[in-house]
């Protein structure tokens, strides 16, 4: 049996206008959770830790998750809206520990505008 534990995403005017809980798998990235709940977050980068576009801002559950390594703060240094709290959802394994999340509301999307040069 699957451990479970609850996202709560904040209202998104683009990607969920009312907010949504989510009920995700121990183990699994945010990212993975967020789209399995039906949050088309973006990832442009196939989840590799190379943009910044699938950054949240972990609102409430942020102490209980593993650090950041170098590559993802290098990252959030070029997300927009960057918070203390904010992470790339790729990055963050769900716990369990249940969070609330804000996904911001614009995204820079890096790897698109790198493959345009």
């Amino acid at each position: 049996m699957n451990i479970m534990t609850r996202v709560i995403v904040l209202p998104h005017a683009g990607l969920c206008p009312e907010g949504t809980v989510i009920e995700a798998e121990v183990g699994k990235t945010l990212c993975d959770a967020l789209l399995d709940g039906g949050v088309e977050i973006e990832h442009a980068c196939e989840q590799s830790c190379a943009c910044t576009t699938c950054h949240v801002i972990v609102r409430e559950g942020f102490e209980s998750l593993a650090a950041a390594d170098d590559a993802e703060e290098d990252l959030l240094d070029r997300a927009w809206g960057l918070a203390p709290q904010s992470r790339l959802s790729c990055q963050v394994v769900i716990g369990d520990t249940a969070l609330v999340v804000e996904i911001p509301r614009y995204t820079i999307n890096l790897a698109r505008e790198s493959k345009h040069e």
